[in-house]
């Protein structure tokens, strides 16, 4: 693998390593905000409008920041009917090849999630609840983690592809 594509792909690496284990812990701190809710319901007998969203907010930032450590870690559901008994190179080259097709669909998912966004941000857009928040903060995190597995995906194909190649010339040699 050529010097510069390395240093991207343990760049992209370390990125979603440190970011995907920071998020890691995001789950405790709604969980927190859950058991608030509860103890507010049942002790205080008070209800407030924002925690149901808030949770839900905090969810899906969890797992959109997530989504390019989970890639990494190979912690992704994979229908293994035939592919735990392939060969690394066989295996290898599957991957890249679905690798293109999910780069693929990331980009178009990332132009319609910059343009959601672009949107939320000229019109002020605010979810439709009786709390209302502004949505432009939930869908920049969105882009934000699209782009990161986005950039995973290419770390990823560039490894598979150092694989498929390397084994190619050991067969030839």
């Amino acid at each position: 693998m050529p010097k510069p594509i390395r240093i991207y792909v343990q760049a992209i690496d370390a990125v979603n390593r440190v970011l995907g284990r920071l998020v890691m812990y995001m789950i405790f701190v709604m969980m927190g905000v859950l058991l608030f809710s509860s103890i507010s319901r049942t002790v205080f007998n008070e209800s407030y409008i924002w925690i149901v969203e808030i949770a839900q907010f905090m969810l899906a930032a969890y797992y959109l920041l997530g989504g390019g450590y989970s890639m990494q870690l190979d912690a992704h559901v994979r229908m293994d009917l035939l592919y735990g008994r392939w060969s690394p190179r066989r295996k290898a080259i599957v991957d890249a090849v679905t690798s293109i097709f999910l780069i693929f669909y990331l980009v178009i998912l990332l132009r319609g999630g910059i343009s959601s966004t672009e949107y939320a941000i000229e019109y002020g857009q605010k979810n439709y609840s009786s709390w209302a928040p502004q949505l432009w903060p939930i869908k920049v995190i969105m882009c934000t983690g699209i782009t990161l597995m986005l950039l995973q995906s290419l770390a990823m194909f560039f490894r598979d592809l150092e694989v498929a190649l390397k084994a190619e010339k050991e067969v030839v040699e």
